[in-house]
Protein backbone atom coordinates (compact mmCIF):
# COMPACT_ATOMS: atom_id res chain seq x y z
CA UNK A 1 0.00 0.00 0.00
CA UNK A 2 2.93 2.38 -0.09
CA UNK A 3 3.63 4.86 -2.57
CA UNK A 4 6.87 6.55 -3.17
CA UNK A 5 8.20 9.60 -4.70
CA UNK A 6 9.36 7.59 -7.24
CA UNK A 7 6.09 6.63 -8.12
CA UNK A 8 4.60 10.29 -7.72
CA UNK A 9 7.37 11.46 -10.13
CA UNK A 10 6.19 8.98 -13.18
CA UNK A 11 2.85 10.44 -12.33
CA UNK A 12 4.00 13.64 -13.20
CA UNK A 13 5.64 12.85 -16.59
CA UNK A 14 2.74 10.35 -17.68
CA UNK A 15 -0.19 13.14 -16.74
CA UNK A 16 2.03 16.42 -17.58
CA UNK A 17 0.17 16.96 -20.94
CA UNK A 18 -3.29 16.71 -19.71
CA UNK A 19 -3.25 18.68 -16.13
CA UNK A 20 -2.41 22.11 -15.44
CA UNK A 21 0.52 23.62 -13.33
CA UNK A 22 -1.41 25.35 -11.08
CA UNK A 23 0.01 28.90 -9.37
CA UNK A 24 1.00 29.44 -6.30
CA UNK A 25 0.17 32.80 -3.88
CA UNK A 26 1.98 34.53 -1.53
CA UNK A 27 -0.58 36.04 0.52
CA UNK A 28 2.16 37.47 3.15
CA UNK A 29 6.10 36.43 4.34
CA UNK A 30 6.22 33.14 4.10
CA UNK A 31 2.53 32.37 3.39
CA UNK A 32 1.86 30.34 0.28
CA UNK A 33 -1.02 29.44 -1.21
CA UNK A 34 -1.33 26.75 -3.90
CA UNK A 35 -4.71 27.32 -5.83
CA UNK A 36 -5.67 23.56 -7.46
CA UNK A 37 -9.32 25.43 -7.58
CA UNK A 38 -7.90 26.79 -10.91
CA UNK A 39 -7.29 22.68 -12.06
CA UNK A 40 -9.66 21.61 -14.94
CA UNK A 41 -12.66 20.32 -13.29
CA UNK A 42 -11.99 22.70 -10.19
CA UNK A 43 -9.87 20.33 -8.09
CA UNK A 44 -6.95 18.77 -7.76
CA UNK A 45 -8.84 14.88 -8.23
CA UNK A 46 -8.23 15.34 -12.55
CA UNK A 47 -4.11 14.50 -11.53
CA UNK A 48 -5.60 11.11 -9.98
CA UNK A 49 -8.12 10.52 -12.73
CA UNK A 50 -5.70 10.77 -15.60
CA UNK A 51 -2.84 8.73 -14.00
CA UNK A 52 -5.17 5.97 -12.79
CA UNK A 53 -6.58 5.46 -16.80
CA UNK A 54 -3.25 6.07 -18.24
CA UNK A 55 -1.65 3.29 -16.12
CA UNK A 56 -4.70 0.95 -16.96
CA UNK A 57 -3.34 -0.42 -20.07
CA UNK A 58 -5.42 1.29 -23.00
CA UNK A 59 -8.63 3.35 -23.02
CA UNK A 60 -11.02 1.00 -21.14
CA UNK A 61 -14.51 0.09 -23.81
CA UNK A 62 -17.01 0.00 -21.08
CA UNK A 63 -15.78 3.27 -20.02
CA UNK A 64 -15.13 4.42 -16.19
CA UNK A 65 -17.13 4.45 -13.07
CA UNK A 66 -16.79 5.93 -9.81
CA UNK A 67 -17.92 7.49 -6.66
CA UNK A 68 -17.94 11.25 -5.62
CA UNK A 69 -19.23 13.70 -3.29
CA UNK A 70 -18.72 15.43 -6.51
CA UNK A 71 -15.46 16.86 -7.09
CA UNK A 72 -13.62 13.44 -7.67
CA UNK A 73 -17.24 12.49 -10.12
CA UNK A 74 -16.36 16.00 -11.73
CA UNK A 75 -12.29 15.12 -12.10
CA UNK A 76 -13.47 11.85 -13.46
CA UNK A 77 -16.21 13.11 -16.44
CA UNK A 78 -13.49 15.36 -17.24
CA UNK A 79 -11.06 12.77 -17.77
CA UNK A 80 -13.26 10.95 -19.73
CA UNK A 81 -14.77 13.30 -22.23
CA UNK A 82 -10.91 14.44 -22.81
CA UNK A 83 -9.93 10.69 -23.47
CA UNK A 84 -13.66 10.12 -25.55
CA UNK A 85 -14.69 7.20 -22.90
CA UNK A 86 -18.29 7.27 -21.55
CA UNK A 87 -18.29 8.08 -17.42
CA UNK A 88 -20.49 7.04 -14.60
CA UNK A 89 -20.83 8.25 -11.49
CA UNK A 90 -22.73 7.59 -8.14
CA UNK A 91 -22.94 10.85 -5.67
CA UNK A 92 -24.61 10.39 -2.58
CA UNK A 93 -27.90 12.78 -1.73
CA UNK A 94 -25.82 15.33 0.03
CA UNK A 95 -23.41 16.51 -3.05
CA UNK A 96 -23.69 20.34 -4.18
CA UNK A 97 -26.46 21.19 -6.84
CA UNK A 98 -23.61 22.96 -8.49
CA UNK A 99 -21.34 19.68 -8.78
CA UNK A 100 -24.10 17.73 -9.66
CA UNK A 101 -25.52 19.85 -12.67
CA UNK A 102 -21.49 20.07 -13.64
CA UNK A 103 -21.15 16.67 -13.96
CA UNK A 104 -23.81 16.67 -16.27
CA UNK A 105 -22.60 19.27 -18.20
CA UNK A 106 -19.37 17.40 -18.48
CA UNK A 107 -21.48 14.46 -20.28
CA UNK A 108 -21.78 12.11 -17.28
CA UNK A 109 -24.17 9.75 -16.69
CA UNK A 110 -25.32 10.64 -12.49
CA UNK A 111 -26.88 8.37 -10.30
CA UNK A 112 -27.50 9.83 -6.62
CA UNK A 113 -28.35 7.08 -4.06
CA UNK A 114 -27.37 6.80 -0.15
CA UNK A 115 -27.02 9.69 2.38
CA UNK A 116 -22.96 9.28 2.22
CA UNK A 117 -20.48 8.39 0.49
CA UNK A 118 -19.86 5.22 1.24
CA UNK A 119 -23.32 3.90 0.53
CA UNK A 120 -22.75 5.72 -3.07
CA UNK A 121 -19.61 3.97 -2.90
CA UNK A 122 -21.62 0.50 -2.98
CA UNK A 123 -23.44 1.35 -5.35
CA UNK A 124 -21.30 2.30 -7.90
CA UNK A 125 -18.84 -0.97 -6.90
CA UNK A 126 -21.91 -3.35 -7.81
CA UNK A 127 -22.38 -1.66 -10.89
CA UNK A 128 -18.73 -1.54 -12.05
CA UNK A 129 -19.08 -5.39 -11.26
CA UNK A 130 -21.87 -6.25 -13.61
CA UNK A 131 -20.57 -3.10 -16.04
CA UNK A 132 -16.65 -4.26 -16.60
CA UNK A 133 -16.25 -0.19 -16.09
CA UNK A 134 -13.13 0.67 -15.16
CA UNK A 135 -13.08 1.62 -11.15
CA UNK A 136 -11.33 5.22 -10.51
CA UNK A 137 -11.55 5.36 -6.38
CA UNK A 138 -11.86 8.72 -4.86
CA UNK A 139 -8.56 8.11 -3.10
CA UNK A 140 -7.77 4.17 -2.31
CA UNK A 141 -6.02 3.69 -5.49
CA UNK A 142 -1.69 3.70 -5.38
CA UNK A 143 -2.31 5.17 -9.13
CA UNK A 144 -4.63 8.19 -7.99
CA UNK A 145 -2.72 8.66 -4.70
CA UNK A 146 0.33 9.17 -6.76
CA UNK A 147 -1.17 11.43 -9.16
CA UNK A 148 -2.25 13.62 -6.52
CA UNK A 149 0.66 13.76 -5.22
CA UNK A 150 2.10 15.92 -7.70
CA UNK A 151 0.57 18.73 -6.24
CA UNK A 152 3.73 18.58 -3.46
CA UNK A 153 6.05 18.36 -6.31
CA UNK A 154 4.41 21.39 -8.03
CA UNK A 155 5.13 22.96 -4.17
CA UNK A 156 8.42 22.46 -3.92
CA UNK A 157 9.13 23.16 -7.73
CA UNK A 158 7.54 26.54 -7.38
CA UNK A 159 8.57 27.84 -4.22
CA UNK A 160 12.07 26.89 -4.05
CA UNK A 161 11.33 24.79 -0.65
CA UNK A 162 8.84 25.03 2.10
CA UNK A 163 8.70 24.45 5.64
CA UNK A 164 5.19 23.10 6.21
CA UNK A 165 2.43 22.17 3.48
CA UNK A 166 -1.06 22.35 4.95
CA UNK A 167 -3.49 19.68 3.48
CA UNK A 168 -7.22 19.30 4.05
CA UNK A 169 -8.24 15.72 4.54
CA UNK A 170 -11.26 13.54 3.95
CA UNK A 171 -10.83 9.78 2.30
CA UNK A 172 -6.53 10.38 2.36
CA UNK A 173 -5.56 10.45 -1.18
CA UNK A 174 -4.68 13.99 -1.42
CA UNK A 175 -2.39 13.89 2.23
CA UNK A 176 -0.84 11.01 1.44
CA UNK A 177 0.20 11.83 -2.11
CA UNK A 178 1.67 14.75 -1.05
CA UNK A 179 3.40 13.16 1.99
CA UNK A 180 5.14 10.61 -0.56
CA UNK A 181 6.16 13.61 -2.64
CA UNK A 182 7.72 15.78 -0.12
CA UNK A 183 9.21 13.18 2.53
CA UNK A 184 12.39 14.24 3.57
CA UNK A 185 11.80 17.78 2.42
CA UNK A 186 8.89 19.07 4.04
CA UNK A 187 6.69 18.26 7.19
CA UNK A 188 3.00 17.85 6.40
CA UNK A 189 0.11 18.47 8.40
CA UNK A 190 -3.19 17.36 7.75
CA UNK A 191 -6.38 19.47 8.45
CA UNK A 192 -9.81 17.93 9.28
CA UNK A 193 -13.04 19.44 9.92
CA UNK A 194 -14.22 18.79 13.87
CA UNK A 195 -17.62 16.97 12.12
CA UNK A 196 -15.57 14.66 9.99
CA UNK A 197 -12.14 13.53 11.82
CA UNK A 198 -11.07 10.50 9.69
CA UNK A 199 -7.35 10.56 9.96
CA UNK A 200 -7.29 12.11 13.47
CA UNK A 201 -9.17 9.22 15.02
CA UNK A 202 -7.63 6.67 13.07
CA UNK A 203 -3.80 7.87 14.00
CA UNK A 204 -5.66 7.26 17.61
CA UNK A 205 -7.02 4.18 17.07
CA UNK A 206 -3.76 2.66 15.06
CA UNK A 207 -5.98 1.85 12.29
CA UNK A 208 -8.64 3.02 10.32
CA UNK A 209 -12.03 3.76 11.97
CA UNK A 210 -15.34 4.55 11.61
CA UNK A 211 -16.48 8.02 11.88
CA UNK A 212 -19.89 9.76 11.67
CA UNK A 213 -20.23 12.35 8.48
CA UNK A 214 -21.61 15.96 9.18
CA UNK A 215 -21.05 19.71 8.55
CA UNK A 216 -20.15 22.18 5.84
CA UNK A 217 -17.58 20.06 4.49
CA UNK A 218 -19.07 16.60 3.99
CA UNK A 219 -19.97 16.93 0.63
CA UNK A 220 -16.37 16.93 -0.34
CA UNK A 221 -14.56 15.68 2.83
CA UNK A 222 -17.45 13.28 3.89
CA UNK A 223 -15.45 9.48 3.86
CA UNK A 224 -16.69 7.95 6.89
CA UNK A 225 -13.44 6.61 7.42
CA UNK A 226 -9.02 6.76 6.06
CA UNK A 227 -8.65 4.97 2.98
CA UNK A 228 -5.88 2.56 4.20
CA UNK A 229 -3.08 4.08 1.88
CA UNK A 230 -4.03 7.38 3.41
CA UNK A 231 -3.34 6.01 6.75
CA UNK A 232 -0.09 3.78 5.69
CA UNK A 233 1.36 6.73 4.01
CA UNK A 234 0.78 9.80 6.85
CA UNK A 235 1.05 7.23 10.18
CA UNK A 236 4.50 6.17 8.91
CA UNK A 237 5.67 9.96 8.05
CA UNK A 238 4.54 10.66 11.19
CA UNK A 239 2.17 13.18 9.70
CA UNK A 240 0.36 15.44 12.37
CA UNK A 241 -3.64 16.17 12.22
CA UNK A 242 -5.21 19.26 13.76
CA UNK A 243 -8.82 19.52 13.59
CA UNK A 244 -11.14 22.84 12.87
CA UNK A 245 -14.53 23.64 13.81
CA UNK A 246 -17.14 24.25 11.05
CA UNK A 247 -17.30 27.92 12.10
CA UNK A 248 -13.36 28.13 11.52
CA UNK A 249 -13.87 26.61 8.23
CA UNK A 250 -17.18 29.44 7.11
CA UNK A 251 -14.80 31.86 7.91
CA UNK A 252 -12.11 31.34 6.53
CA UNK A 253 -13.62 30.40 3.13
CA UNK A 254 -15.11 34.33 3.69
CA UNK A 255 -11.80 36.00 4.43
CA UNK A 256 -10.58 34.21 1.13
CA UNK A 257 -12.32 35.61 -0.57
CA UNK A 258 -12.77 38.90 0.79
CA UNK A 259 -8.87 39.05 1.51
CA UNK A 260 -7.52 37.56 -2.00
CA UNK A 261 -10.57 37.20 -4.04
CA UNK A 262 -10.04 33.16 -4.52
CA UNK A 263 -13.55 31.39 -4.81
CA UNK A 264 -13.44 28.23 -2.31
CA UNK A 265 -15.25 25.74 -1.83
CA UNK A 266 -15.62 24.99 1.89
CA UNK A 267 -13.50 21.94 1.97
CA UNK A 268 -10.88 24.16 -0.52
CA UNK A 269 -10.70 26.65 2.65
CA UNK A 270 -10.30 23.55 5.31
CA UNK A 271 -6.54 24.05 5.41
CA UNK A 272 -6.19 27.39 5.58
CA UNK A 273 -9.22 27.25 8.36
CA UNK A 274 -6.19 26.25 10.74
CA UNK A 275 -4.31 28.54 10.56
CA UNK A 276 -6.41 31.72 10.67
CA UNK A 277 -8.19 29.84 13.65
CA UNK A 278 -5.04 28.51 15.12
CA UNK A 279 -5.23 25.14 15.49
CA UNK A 280 -1.43 25.41 13.44
CA UNK A 281 0.64 28.04 14.33
CA UNK A 282 3.43 28.59 12.34
CA UNK A 283 6.80 29.25 14.28
CA UNK A 284 8.98 31.88 13.31
CA UNK A 285 9.80 32.70 10.34
CA UNK A 286 8.88 29.08 8.88
CA UNK A 287 7.44 28.96 5.39
CA UNK A 288 3.99 27.70 4.93
CA UNK A 289 2.25 26.55 1.67
CA UNK A 290 -1.66 25.99 2.11
CA UNK A 291 -3.12 23.30 -0.64
CA UNK A 292 -6.26 25.48 -1.52
CA UNK A 293 -7.98 22.20 -2.81
CA UNK A 294 -11.32 23.09 -4.66
CA UNK A 295 -13.04 25.99 -6.26
CA UNK A 296 -16.93 24.24 -6.78
CA UNK A 297 -18.80 26.73 -4.75
CA UNK A 298 -21.88 29.06 -6.01
CA UNK A 299 -20.21 32.19 -5.79
CA UNK A 300 -23.60 33.58 -4.19
CA UNK A 301 -22.69 32.14 -0.98
CA UNK A 302 -19.42 33.02 -0.63
CA UNK A 303 -20.01 36.60 1.55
Amino acid sequence: MDVSVGDVREAAERIAGYVRRTPVMEVSPGLLLKLEGTQHSGSFKVRGGFNRVLTAGGLPEAGVIAASGGNHGLAVAYVARTLGVRAEIFVPTVSSPVKVAGLRALGAEVTQTGAVYAEAYEASAKRAAESGALEIHAYDQAEVVAGQGTVGLEVLEQTGGVDTVLVAVGGGGLVAGITAAVAGRARVVAVEPELIPTLHRALEAGGPVPVEVSGVGADALGASRIGAIGYAVTAAAGVRSVLVSDEAIVEARREMWRSYRIAAEHAGATAFAALRSGAYTPAPGERVAVVVCGANTDPATLL
